[in-house]
């Protein structure tokens, strides 16, 4: 009855957060390079009566980039994403948005300055009524269509340079799907010839803060299509796992009975259809993934290659993981050496820190573990437990930035592969969000894990109970020293009486240099046990 419901929403439209804003999608903004929407609430681009932002050139990274890709000119990703656009609203202070319509995360209210934290929790300690919730949430946004933003069916050279517009309408959840896609696509070269070794959201310093981005503007987009501002990601802990525990009808699908490679027909994820996994045929015909449907979830967990993932990760990898003090180092890529994000990622071994990109350890152990559409990169957000996946990767990102506290300066600045130097712009975001802005604690950004949380004092009796209970542990001592010290100081006055009925019949010549009157306050007398 709950799904039903949910299904009711379909006809809500809401704004939602993703490449290109429709308003932006014509021949006049493409031709103009610019991409200032009016914001609704004062009629004026970037919401400048209201003093939310302004229209201003955008200021692009100079600082050098990697060797891993040797071309220039020829890809629309480069500079992202002056191809398009070189003009875009530039915010002040906490508004957000491709029209600084909205608040940035952390913050909320109609002025966006009251802070707010919302907790992400393990999907396994959501209530029935939580997690169904969840699922049906996940239903909507794959039949619920962007109300704000469209995606691009042919590159700018293929759009005659902005005058023969290509973009094409995408519900919520595939329009994620296909930012993934678009961030991870190959190089289209010309002829049949493609660039494979780039990809501006994996095997660099950027994978760990792009999905940070990618999630929560994917969570905002959920708490604005359903009303429901309390929402937020669940995550799975999936170390020492034995097999796939998420993976039942009740939860993100079960195996189908007489197929394996397909989900059980009890779950509605069994009717979803994937899009851009067919990335051979796109780069054979030198086009992009337009959307179009291409068959069901696919997924048949441990039946992967074991000598590659032998079985999910364990706790001690990723404790170990995080012992790494380096951010990142050497190449910056997938041959990094002792690099917590290589690590993390998965192209180095989690015992040894050593480059091995023959296995896959920790992030990519999962994804090659699911065996179906989440192990191939370009299309892995199809499957539903990608959210869920990486949700617990970014609390494990949360919990080295928490230990190691590290300066922003940690971060590359310059020489990392394309797009992933500390000032470039992630890729395909508009609004636009440089990579150093998600290298910060969790908490700054406006959420927290709950495995993750300090527990907070509610009273000043909570502050004082810790003290109180070490007072009663103690008490027996404290009432002997009690005793000790009372005797002591008995016995010491007994003496300091004694010594004065004696010192009135001592000569002038034999008294103590420094009178009673003299010294007498400043004596004083402790007991150590």
């Amino acid at each position: 009855m709950f799904l039903f419901a949910m299904g009711l929403l379909l006809v809500i439209l809401q704004p939602s957060t993703g490449q290109f804003p429709r308003v932006c999608a014509n021949t006049q903004s493409l031709l103009r390079k610019e991409c200032c929407p009016p914001w609704d609430g004062d009629g004026t681009p970037c919401g400048e009566r209201s003093n939310r932002g302004t229209c201003q050139r955008i200021l692009l990274s100079q600082a050098p980039l990697g060797p891993q890709f040797p071309f220039s000119g020829v890809d629309d990703r480069e500079d992202w994403p002056s191809v398009f656009y070189n003009r875009t609203c530039r915010c002040r202070g906490n508004f957000m948005g491709f029209n600084c319509g909205e608040c940035k995360f952390g913050f909320s209210g109609q002025n966006c300055t009251e802070r707010r934290l919302r907790t992400r929790r393990n999907i396994f300690q959501l209530t029935i009524s939580e997690k169904d919730k969840f699922l049906a949430y996940l239903n909507l946004a794959k039949n619920i269509p962007s109300k704000d933003y469209v995606i691009a069916t042919g590159t700018y050279a293929q759009m005659n340079n902005g005058s023969n517009p290509m973009f094409r309408n995408i519900n919520v959840y595939d329009l994620f799907v296909w930012m993934h896609y678009y961030a991870s696509r190959d190089t289209l070269l010309g002829g049949s010839n493609v660039w494979r070794d780039i990809d501006f959201a994996h095997e660099a310093p950027g994978f760990l803060p792009w999905h940070r981005a990618f999630l929560l503007l994917w969570e905002r987009e959920i708490q604005k299509i359903t009303g429901d501002e309390n929402f937020t990601i669940p995550y799975w802990d999936w170390r020492d796992a034995e097999d796939c525990v998420i993976c039942t009808d009740e939860y993100m699908g079960g195996q189908h009975p007489t197929n394996p490679n397909l989900l059980s027909p009890a779950s509605f994820f069994s009717s979803w259809q994937v899009i851009c996994t067919q990335s051979e045929e796109y780069n054979s015909q030198q086009a992009l993934c337009n959307a179009t449907s291409e068959g069901p979830i696919l997924r048949n967990p441990g039946n992967n290659d074991k000598s590659r993932t032998p079985r999910l990760p364990s706790s001690s990898e990723v404790e170990f993981c995080l012992t790494l003090t380096q951010y990142e180092s050497g190449s910056m890529d997938k041959m990094a050496n002792y690099s917590f994000r290589n690590t993390l990622e998965g192209f180095a071994d989690p015992h040894t820190a050593i480059s091995n990109i023959s296995q896959s350890g920790l992030h990519n152990a999962l994804h090659i573990y699911m065996n179906g559409s989440m192990s191939q990169v370009q299309g892995s957000a199809n499957d539903p437990i990608f959210i869920l996946h990486h949700a617990f990767v970014d609390s494990i990102f949360e919990r080295w930035l928490r230990r190691h506290r590290p300066m922003l300066e940690v971060y590359p600045a310059a020489n990392a592969p394309i797009g992933h130097n500390r000032e470039n712009y992630m890729v395909p975001f508009i609004p636009l969000y440089r990579n150093e802005e998600f290298f910060i604690s969790s908490r700054e950004l406006g959420y927290d894990y709950e495995y993750l949380q300090e527990p907070a004092l509610g009273s000043f009796q909570d502050f004082l109970i810790p003290y109180l209970k070490q007072a009663h542990q103690i008490w027996p001592w404290l009432v002997g020293a009690a005793v000790i010290g009372g005797i002591i100081t008995a016995v010491l006055s007994g003496l300091i009486l004694a010594c004065r009925k004696k010192r009135k019949g001592t000569s002038p010549e034999i008294q103590p240099l420094l009178t009673e009157s003299e010294d007498y306050n400043n004596v004083s007398y402790q007991s150590h046990f």
